[in-house]
């Protein structure tokens, strides 16, 4: 059986009971967990990353990801009211803070979202967290890992720092919404063969059944789906999430397939899924949909990589020939109008480094803009 997880992320906007109200539902649609998104905007954006609009106008993005900020008790709430209905809390860190912080609370499993796969000193912060919980013989505490607007290369350096025990890996597309027809679902079994762990989606199509069930059939373990009150509400993550009763016709529709699937094994329960599927929406749709299952960028997210992703940014304006020092650095999202810097495994070489130029704050790291062992 599957582990149906519905992505709450900041659906909640910090009231409570709205947060209570989305983990209701989701109970009640047949998840088997929710999953929280712990944001502080600090650890994800640089203040000058750009607007996002919202039906109030155009808002600093950075302004909005501190308006979603909550403390540790409310995570903490959320969670046992989570585990008072029965379902698991998985959360997303974006950062070593929050991540220490959601360690604390003992969550049921850390979720790394896609653009958070090559945050390598929070990946090894997790990861010798996991090394000191085996060393002392506790359990080690599951890891979901997202990787959307990501290549394979990318998967393999995450995986290498994380290690495969307890490791779920969820294919995904970094795009709201993403399109069905780049889904290449035929991808799932394909990372299960490669990295030998449990695999699945992260889906953020508009599509209830389509994603979701031609992973059940692909032998996906994980399924993931943002939920939400309503389309209409102020959520990020709103529009591309589905309302209750959607949510509970995917939950129906992957149950079912792993049904046929348990029943009449892999070639015939594929066909019969595949031709079921095909009645509602085409056999070349399908086809489409479960695609030639090699790692490849989505078409709707190669815009997005490497500014989605982390990259390594200046945090104030600095002079040439200035020593960089910790502080001066950020692992964040570009997103917006900034640039892009090189990648976050690059960071213990720029600490200590000396600036072979001005720069401005918020402006991508570049290999240009340094030099080592200089006075």
């Amino acid at each position: 059986m599957s582990l149906i997880i519905a992505e709450i992320g900041t659906s909640h906007e910090g009231d409570e009971n709205k947060a209570f109200a989305l983990i209701d539902a989701a109970v009640e649609a047949g998840a088997d967990a929710v999953k929280f998104q712990w944001v502080y905007a600090d650890e994800i954006l640089h203040p000058d990353t750009g607007f996002v609009k919202l039906p109030a106008g155009n808002i600093p993005l950075y302004d909005r990801f501190k308006q979603l900020e909550c403390s540790v008790s409310f995570y903490k709430k959320m969670l046992d009211y989570a585990h008072s209905k029965g379902v698991q809390f998985v959360c997303s860190p974006f950062g070593v803070r929050s991540l220490r912080e959601l360690l604390e609370i003992e969550p049921d499993a850390v979720k790394i979202a896609s653009p958070e796969l090559n945050h390598f000193p929070m990946l090894k912060e997790l990861a010798s967290f996991r090394l000191e919980q085996k060393k002392s013989g506790k359990p080690m505490i599951p890891v979901i890992v997202s990787s959307g607007v990501s290549k394979l290369s990318d998967i393999e350096k995450a995986i290498e720092i994380l290690g495969t025990e307890k490791v779920s890996l969820l294919h995904c597309i970094t795009s709201y919404p993403a399109p069905e027809s780049e889904y290449n679902v035929k991808l799932v079994q394909n990372l299960h063969n490669i990295f030998g762990v449990e695999t699945g989606v992260s889906d953020h199509s508009l599509d209830p059944i389509l994603v979701p069930s031609l992973t059940a059939m692909c032998g996906g373990n994980v399924i993931e789906k943002h939920i939400t009150l309503s389309r209409q509400t102020r959520g990020l993550d709103d529009p591309v999430a589905l309302e209750p009763e959607q949510f509970a016709i995917m939950v129906h529709c992957i149950h079912q397939t792993e049904a046929v699937m348990r029943r009449y094994g892999s070639d015939k329960g594929q066909k019969i899924t595949v031709n079921q599927l095909s009645e509602s929406y085409g056999n070349d749709k399908v086809c489409e949909v479960l695609g030639d299952g090699v790692k490849k960028l989505a078409p709707s997210e190669k815009v997005n990589y490497g500014r989605t992703n982390r990259s390594l940014h200046f945090m104030r304006s600095m002079q040439k020939g200035e020593k960089i020092k910790a502080e001066d650095i950020g692992v964040l999202r570009t997103e917006k109008i900034l640039s892009p810097g090189i990648s976050p495994e690059w960071l213990s070489i720029v600490c200590g480094a000396t600036l072979s130029r001005n720069v401005d704050n918020g402006a991508g790291i570049q290999f240009e803009d340094f030099v080592r062992g200089a006075d």
